[in-house]
């Protein structure tokens, strides 16, 4: 991206081919991002091994599963605990590490009996690389290229941020239909039980109304 005036006049499609990769190459640094099940009453832990004055990000959403409600915590490596929420549907959190280890982030469960959760994170690890070569030391004005490229990297991440987004409200939307459609299917069977059931015993009520009923014979006068 940081080509001179030659390279940008001679091969323009190969610059702004270079400049898409160092784009996306800046983008996917130092993230991770998992789905992962929480059954009922069960905790589910990670860890990653982190150096001192070192940024990470948590961001985290359920899914799908009861009221779409997790706890979620993180400690660090003496065992101290640096965050915790109990039954949130979202959240993020950010902190600044004070100490060189091992740090751990759990989600539970363990509040819900029959409730299965699915839960979404993203864990991101580090400040973002510039994209521009020694960008944050310059002392001259970026180029018409380099400017772009700038632009073009913020573009894609709002665009990211926004397929992220709007994925995961496309998958609890999905979820909560799914589990509205099984409840009317649950419930249309039940009144069809009862339909038959009531059916039947109208039909056996008016039948007993009709039924000829015969004398004894037992009771002859003299």
């Amino acid at each position: 991206c940081g080509a001179g005036t030659e390279l940008r006049v001679a091969m323009p499609g190969a610059v702004r081919t270079l400049c898409l990769a160092a784009l996306l190459g800046a983008l996917r640094a130092g993230g991770t991002e998992l789905t992962l099940e929480l059954p009922d009453s069960a905790q589910r832990c990670f860890h990653q091994e982190l150096e001192s004055g070192v940024k990470f990000t948590l961001d985290y959403q359920v899914i799908s599963g009861g009221h779409y409600d997790v706890d979620c915590y993180v400690e660090d490596p003496n065992g101290k605990t640096i965050y915790q929420e109990t039954k949130k549907q979202y959240d993020s959190f950010s902190h600044h590490t004070e100490a060189k280890g091992v740090y751990t982030f759990c989600f539970s469960n363990e509040f819900s009996t029959f409730s299965h959760k699915i839960v979404y994170f993203d864990f991101q690890v580090g400040d973002e690389p510039p994209i521009l070569p020694d960008m944050n030391n310059r002392v001259t004005a970026l180029t018409q290229l380099e400017s772009a490229c700038v632009t073009i990297h913020e573009m894609l991440k709002a665009v990211i941020d926004s397929q992220t987004h709007y994925r995961l409200r496309e998958a609890q939307d999905r979820s909560r239909a799914e589990e509205l459609n099984g409840r009317v299917s649950y419930w249309s069977v039940g009144e069809t039980l009862i339909l038959f059931a009531v059916s039947i015993g109208q039909v056996v009520l008016l039948k007993s109304f009709f039924t000829e009923k015969r004398p004894s014979s037992g009771g002859a006068g003299t």
